[in-house]
């Protein structure tokens, strides 16, 4: 008995032709989150280091605007993002002759910019887990159709015992086979992805905490 793949697809039905088709898609669209992913996570990686020399050198020499103006070109830089916006606040809200008010505006400043910053990391990865959680489910619904298929035709033909359906079934099998690979890789994707998202919330998290604080020694210094 054949039982290779080419006649395995050649034998099934269009439901579990479907399935599979639907099971490639989804595998495809899960390589394709991978990839993008890889490349902007590291992007933002190189440029965050490249960029966190420059703004402390610009922070101790109290050029502040330069330090703004270098993050313009690290646009992928989710440090670069942050930092950013809250100079910027602060330096709009330098006029203010209340300086627990502009601390505390550049401090939601941050956190508004990195939840956004986040937000846009995260982008593609609810795919993955949805992919994840449903390839399986998918799969598994082109072998029941496919078992029902096989005894549909075992009672159309007359003929009993396993070895008159052995082959429907194998067949059948496919599908769930296909579906739980599938969804290991976007389940195994969307975990790496998902800590690697989690390390760059705590960058973000700490950077912040350390530019409120700079800024609130340099409101100490200057109320002397």
């Amino acid at each position: 008995m054949n039982m290779d793949l080419m006649h395995m697809w050649s034998q099934m039905g269009f439901v579990a032709r479907g399935v599979v088709i639907t099971l490639l898609v989804m595998s495809v669209w899960s390589i394709a989150v991978a990839v993008e992913k890889f490349r902007s996570y590291r992007t933002s990686r190189r440029e965050s280091l490249e960029y966190l020399p420059i703004v402390t050198r610009c922070l101790k020499g109290d050029k502040l605007q330069e330090a703004v103006d270098s993050s313009k070109r690290y646009r992928n830089a989710h440090l670069a993002k942050v930092v950013s916006a809250g100079l910027l606040e602060y330096l709009n809200e330098s006029g203010s002759r209340n300086a627990e008010m502009t601390v505390e505006t550049v401090r939601r400043a941050l956190e508004r910019s990195q939840a956004l910053t986040a937000a846009e990391m995260k982008k593609g990865l609810p795919a993955l887990a949805t992919i994840g959680s449903t390839a399986a489910f998918v799969g598994l619904f082109g072998t029941v159709f496919g078992i029902i298929t096989a005894f549909q035709g075992m009672a159309a033909s007359g003929s009993g015992g396993i070895g008159a359906v052995s082959a429907g079934i194998a067949e059948a099998l496919v599908t769930t086979a296909v579906g739980i690979a599938v969804a290991i890789i976007a389940v195994v994707l969307f975990n790496h992805f998902t800590n690697k998202l989690d390390r760059f919330n705590v960058e973000m998290s700490n950077t912040s905490s350390e530019l409120v604080d700079f800024f609130l020694k340099r409101q100490a210094n200057a109320g002397r």
